[in-house]
């Protein structure tokens, strides 16, 4: 018998099925908190967007009525609207954290997937299904968020 190899073992130098059932579990777990954690940012998105808008329209109709005046209460009403330009790139983040979560998410589920097929097997319900991982290695390649000339979703 191989060093790893027990009863529950399904073959020579494979992990005991108790172990790979286990693992299966965790990496489960670990995407529906994921799941979770994607549903949080998208309401936390969506209530970003309202706000932002609402805020930007408002601020948009002051200044189109102040328009032929000047004094300090339109500087400060260009300097919102230009705080309002700058914050949409917050809204980019959950674009990007987004696809992140949904790109690891996959990638974990193939990886509970396979763990499985190649453990357990087929079942009496027929063929195990594996989801198909993404094909590149990651969906987001910036890492990080700067304020700059930025389009709108």
């Amino acid at each position: 018998m191989l060093m790893n190899e027990t009863p529950e073992t399904s073959g020579p130098g494979m992990l005991p099925l108790l172990a790979a059932a286990e693992i299966q579990d965790h990496l489960m777990t670990v995407t529906n908190d994921l799941e979770r954690l994607q549903r949080l940012l998208d309401d936390a998105g969506e209530a970003l967007s309202e706000h932002f808008y609402s805020a930007s329209g408002l601020a948009s109709n002051l200044r189109r009525q102040a328009q032929d005046v000047a004094g300090p209460e339109v500087e400060t009403l260009d300097k919102i609207m230009t705080h309002i330009a700058s914050a949409i790139t917050a809204l980019q983040f959950q674009d990007m954290a987004t696809q992140l979560i949904a790109h690891t998410s996959q990638r974990l589920r193939n990886c509970a997937d396979q763990l499985a097929m190649e453990t357990f097997g087929d079942d009496e319900d027929g063929a195990a299904v594996v989801e198909v991982a993404p094909l590149r290695p990651n969906p987001v390649t910036q890492d990080e968020m700067d304020a700059g000339s930025i389009e709108l979703f």
